[in-house]
């Protein structure tokens, strides 16, 4: 599902351009530059929520693309998204006081790099959410929105600490985040782990955010990222128990 998410994608590279847009596309609302300059008048033309840049480009590079949103008021709150080397980041980017939100590494697969950037982009929208709460500062939605798996993502990635209320029909989950991680949660009789495992396949329902909220259980026995790799890998395992077979698809390497 596409999202009101703006994202303004710079690569010298024509082909890698058309390749990140047509996948981007179905997530967000997607505008390209070739070079740094063209992306530079776009972005102060019509501010984006998140800039997809390649590091290395002729003329405007994108460390300096990025200096220039950031020293701009209007285009200074722009999401960066950083494609770059290995060395490069070590280097040059990650070493340094650099404004990036997040890198990707090249050469890489166009899949791993979509979802690299997705997390991103559910971040945005999250953010775009609880702008919109209501009078009691609690933000609300459907699970049509941004599923489990997206919500409980931002939240670790923007290290919230809050509580995270799922119901579907008669069945409802608590989760209570801390700093990004899942400390407590409930589903039933069900309690930590479990409990995050049994609404991971969620794809209906609603959802409620309390960043008043707070616990001092702790149940969970791994972080929120080896909760959702292991609720990930039961599902699998469940669906291949039950005669389904996950689909194989064709990814692409890109090095730009």
């Amino acid at each position: 599902m596409q999202s009101d998410v703006k994202i303004l994608l710079v690569d010298d590279n024509p082909m890698v351009l058309a390749m990140l847009r047509d996948a981007l596309t179905p997530l967000a609302r997607v505008t390209t530059a070739g070079d740094g300059a063209d992306a530079l008048l776009k972005a102060v033309d019509d501010a984006p929520d998140l800039v997809v840049s390649d590091f290395r480009m002729t003329g405007m590079d994108g460390r300096q693309l990025v200096d220039k949103l950031k020293s701009r008021s209007t285009t200074s709150g722009i999401f960066v998204v950083l494609m770059a080397t290995k060395a490069d980041i070590s280097e040059k980017l990650a070493t340094q006081d650099h404004p990036a939100d997040d890198f990707v590494e090249k050469p890489f697969y166009l899949k791993e790099a979509v979802q690299r950037i997705k997390r991103v982009i559910d971040k945005i929208s999250l953010e775009k959410l609880a702008k919109t709460s209501s009078s009691d500062g609690v933000v609300r939605g459907n699970l049509s929105q941004m599923n489990v798996i997206d919500l409980v993502q931002s939240l670790e990635m923007g290290r919230k600490s809050c509580s995270l209320t799922l119901s579907r029909g008669n069945e409802k989950c608590e989760m209570y985040f801390k700093e990004g991680q899942v400390a407590h949660a409930v589903y039933g009789a069900l309690k930590g782990d479990a409990a995050v495992f049994k609404v991971l396949s969620w794809t209906g329902g609603n959802f409620q955010i309390n960043f008043e909220a707070t616990t001092k259980q702790q149940t969970t026995t791994l972080n929120t990222q080896g909760l959702l790799m292991e609720g990930l890998r039961q599902l699998d395992e469940s669906r291949r128990d039950g005669g389904g077979q996950s689909e194989e698809e064709e990814d692409v390497l890109l090095d730009s």
